[in-house]
């Protein structure tokens, strides 16, 4: 008969594993059962609990069946600094501190970097509870390209700083994961659409591993104007969403288009063989039609 992983030791019982460290711990993103067995362990025995939101700390752990054992101490944007030594003090005596944030793993678009750098400068030890995390589900979900990707964090709440923003991301190659909130949802998606391509394929992602979860995929201009009906029809998306944006294809500069370049490196005093040598392996154009193309120009 394997045993019920909440029923978890009562926080009298021997020492933690993870006794003298800070613990990073990873909440269900949506669906309680994907908690840990080690997550239910460390709410029931730990000696401190630092939580995003308290009050939801405690319906998590009523949905778990489990009872925090320790005390419960908010941690979050706004006191984060203030409150990592008070934290790290525990652990330097030999306790142990979680944190938790409302979902998914701190540390990421979430309160716990400030404790863990803090921790670092004061040579004590850090470890993680590994568990959910909204980024690498909606990767995984997204049918995009997983061998490299980014995490880019929230969008930009105003317009202009918005598509400044996504200006800069124009040429990254590699897949890229977003946060976006549901009443920003559309006009962030047209966008994207405008900034990056109508064409470039993506996806959105919402309510992970909830009951509602729902991932839509298509070219940018697409799902904008699908989030822009859905919201005219009362019917937005809603919920926590992540969107995942395909990377800049790759393309290759014509011989033509590097003339240019030659020409100028070779006024500026480079010789010609040279130049052409060196701007052709860079942009794996052959060397010998650079070469006479910069001829013929010159």
């Amino acid at each position: 008969m394997t045993a019920d992983p909440r029923d978890a030791p009562a926080p009298d019982a021997a020492p933690l594993p993870e006794a003298g460290s800070v613990v990073l711990a990873a909440t269900p993103i949506g669906n309680a059962e994907d908690a840990s067995p080690r997550l239910l362990r460390l709410l029931a025995r730990a000696d401190v609990v630092a939580a995003e939101d308290t009050r939801r700390l405690h319906a998590l752990a009523a949905r778990l069946g489990v009872t925090v054992g320790g005390r419960v101490t908010s941690y979050h944007e706004h006191n984060e600094t203030a409150r990592a030594d008070e934290l790290l003090d525990v652990v330097a005596g030999g306790g142990t501190v979680v944190v938790v944030s409302d979902a998914g793993m701190p540390a990421v678009s979430d309160p716990g970097y400030r404790v863990v750098a803090r921790a670092v400068e004061r040579g004590l030890r850090v470890t993680s509870a590994p568990g959910p995390s909204a980024v690498l589900t909606a990767l995984a979900l997204s049918g995009l390209p997983t061998d490299r990707f980014t995490f880019e964090g929230f969008v930009p709440r105003k317009a202009g700083e918005r598509s400044r923003w996504l200006g800069a991301l124009a040429a990254e190659p590699r897949t890229m994961v977003l946060f976006e909130a549901p009443h920003r949802i559309a006009a962030t998606l047209r966008a994207m659409a405008d900034v990056l391509g109508g064409d470039r394929p993506a996806a959105v992602c919402r309510e992970l591993t909830k009951t509602f979860e729902e991932t839509l995929r298509g070219p940018l201009a697409d799902l904008a104007a699908e989030a822009e009906e859905r919201a005219a029809a009362g019917d937005g998306l809603r919920g926590e969403i992540c969107v995942v944006v395909g990377g800049a294809p790759t393309t290759t500069p014509s011989v033509e288009d590097l003339v240019g370049e030659v020409l100028s490196r070779v006024e500026a005093g480079e010789r010609m063989k040279a130049a052409v040598a060196e701007v052709a392996a860079a942009a794996g154009v052959p060397k010998r039609d650079l070469y006479a193309a910069a001829l013929a120009a010159r």
